[in-house]
């Protein structure tokens, strides 16, 4: 199963991200992984109930700095931001309850 939106090669700088007012999630991950595709529906379905909510999905790897800003090890690894700072983070997301979780906290 292809991901419905694709991971986008131009990344923001990590500057950039941490001075986003609100909300932000900053999916990392790559077209390619079966882990990131698997995950898609569930990110999808998590998501969804927040159409405000800014969702950004950073395509990742070797030499991609924005990543390694976060420490990214694992695709596909969601980081939610609040006003910049990192508040919450999933890693490999098993299902939507999992995210939603995490959203719910926020």
């Amino acid at each position: 199963m292809a991901t419905q939106t694709a991971y986008s090669s131009k990344a923001p700088s990590r500057a950039e991200l941490d001075a986003l007012p609100g909300v932000t999630v900053v999916e990392f991950g790559t077209d390619w992984c079966g882990y990131c595709q698997g995950a898609q529906p569930s990110i999808v379905k998590a998501l969804a109930p927040h159409a405000g909510l800014r969702h950004l999905k950073i395509e990742d790897g070797p030499g991609r700095p924005l990543g390694r800003s976060f420490k990214v090890k694992l695709w596909p690894t969601l980081v939610v931001m609040r006003d910049g700072a990192e508040v919450a983070r999933v890693v490999r997301p098993t299902g939507a309850a999992e995210i939603e979780n995490v959203l719910t906290s926020i």
